[in-house]
């Protein structure tokens, strides 16, 4: 889908605050509220906007340990990889996963309560997926920026 300068405005408004009404935006854009709401609906339906989503402090609710996984691969089949990222949808720990290039397969951000817990998650989940090779760890020691609102050009 093409996007014009209006709508580029409207998606960096919305992932800044998706809270914002209607009035607002039309407010913030100089345009009438009608066309705001049909191109919000227009973005929606042609999946640009994907979800709305609360995003939380993971610090002000619990104190996680978030570890980044390099996953090698003992295939790089197409099929071996496929059964993997299939596998991996289904594991709630895992927050993110890449598809990489170069030494190792997949790149995983994983979050879980404590190293005891990383421990379990990694020997009894991760190393089960079909075709692991090998797990390579990274702990975060401090989150130094996390951003959530991707740049639209």
């Amino acid at each position: 889908m093409k996007l014009d300068t209006i709508d580029r405005q409207l998606l960096a408004l919305l992932q800044s605050d998706s809270k914002m009404n209607i009035k607002e935006i039309a407010s913030k854009l100089n345009i009438s509220k009608t066309p705001i709401y049909e191109r919000i609906k227009k973005l929606e339906k042609s999946g640009v906007i994907d979800k709305y989503v609360a995003i939380l402090d993971r610090k002000k609710i619990v104190t996680p340990m978030v570890v980044f996984c390099s996953v090698s691969l003992d295939s790089q089949k197409l099929k071996e990889i496929k059964d993997f990222s299939a596998s991996i949808l289904k594991v709630p720990e895992v927050m993110e996963c890449y598809l990489m290039s170069g030494s190792n397969d997949f790149l995983l951000k994983v979050v879980v309560k404590n190293l005891n817990d990383y421990h379990l998650f990694s020997s009894v989940k991760l190393a089960a997926l079909p075709n692991v090779a090998q797990i390579k760890s990274t702990f975060v020691l401090d989150e130094i920026k996390r951003a959530t609102v991707l740049p639209i050009y």
